[in-house]
C-alpha cells in the first residue's frame, strides 16, 4: 500500500510530496525575497541574524546550509568563516539554488553549491562543525530521517540549528492563523500572481511539529543539549543542538 503523507493540509502519496514541493518552490524562486520581506515585514533578517549569533560558528569552521535557498544564511556564515573555512549552500530545488549562487556572485562572492536532498546527504560522515536548515525542514518528505542525516555529517562538538516557524502564543493564535491561511495567499497572488503555492506554506506551518515535538525529534535522532529559543512570541522558533 502507497504511504500518505502530509502537503499542508492535503493527503498525498510519499513520493510525490517531493514533486509538489519542488513545483512550489520553481513557481516561487523569483519573487522569494520579496515575498519574505513582506510577509515577515523584515523580521526574517532579524531572525537568521540571531540564529549567526547563535551558532558560535567561528573563523575557519566548515558549514553545510541545508535548504539554503537564495543564501541569506550562507552569505552570512561565509564572514563569520572567514578564507580559511567553507561554507556549502545546498537545496534539493535548483531553482532556488541558482537564486541564491546568483545573488552571491552578483555580490563577488564565491560559494561552493550542492543539489542534494536533505535525507540522502552526499557528504562523508563527520564532516561539518555546523549544519543550519532555515524554514525548510517543514517541507521534507520524512524529518526524522533528514534530522538523522544531519546529525551523522556532524563532526564531534558540532551543532545544528533549526530555524523554523513555530507555533505562536496562544492569545495571538486566531489573528496569526487569519493572517497566514487568509491574507498570506492574497498576497502570493498579488506579489507572485500564485496564491496556491503561498496557501501550501501556510498549511505547512500549520501542520510542522510545535517546539517541544521537534526538540524530542532531534533529541530522537541523537543529538544532545538541545534547547529552543522563541521568536516574535513563538512565530518562529531556532532549535540548537549538539553531536557530543
Amino acid at each position: 500500500m502507497t504511504r500518505k503523507v502530509d502537503f499542508g493540509f492535503e493527503s498525498v502519496a510519499e513520493e510525490e510530496k517531493a514533486r509538489r514541493v519542488a513545483g512550489v518552490f520553481d513557481s516561487v524562486a523569483d519573487r522569494y525575497d520579496l515575498m519574505n520581506d513582506l510577509m515577515s515585514a523584515g523580521m526574517h533578517r532579524l531572525w537568521k541574524r540571531f540564529t549567526i549569533d547563535q551558532s558560535g560558528v567561528r573563523p575557519g569552521q566548515k558549514v553545510l546550509d541545508i535548504a539554503g535557498g537564495t543564501g541569506d544564511l550562507a552569505r552570512a556564515f561565509q564572514e563569520r568563516v572567514g578564507p580559511g573555512g567553507t561554507v556549502l549552500l545546498t537545496d534539493i530545488n535548483a531553482s532556488m539554488l541558482a537564486r541564491g549562487r546568483d545573488r552571491m556572485l552578483d555580490e563577488g562572492r564565491v560559494i561552493e553549491v550542492v543539489r542534494c536532498d536533505a535525507e540522502r546527504l552526499p557528504f562523508p560522515d563527520c564532516t561539518f562543525d555546523c549544519v543550519s536548515v532555515a524554514f525548510g525542514l517543514r517541507n521534507m518528505t520524512h524529518k526524522d530521517r533528514a534530522l538523522a542525516e544531519m546529525f551523522r555529517v556532524l563532526r564531534p562538538g558540532g551543532r545544528l540549528l533549526v530555524l523554523e516557524f513555530s507555533k505562536v502564543w496562544s492569545p495571538l493564535d486566531p489573528l496569526y492563523r487569519l493572517y497566514t491561511m487568509k491574507l498570506l495567499p492574497a498576497m502570493g497572488k498579488v506579489v507572485a500572481n500564485d496564491s496556491a503555492s503561498y496557501r501550501y506554506l501556510a498549511e505547512s506551518i500549520a501542520k510542522h511539529p510545535d517546539q517541544d515535538t521537534l526538540k524530542q525529534l532531534m533529541v530522537d535522532a541523537g543529538f544532545e543539549r538541545v534547547e529552543y529559543f522563541n521568536l516574535s512570541a513563538g512565530v518562529v522558533a531556532l532549535h540548537r543542538g549538539y553531536r557530543l
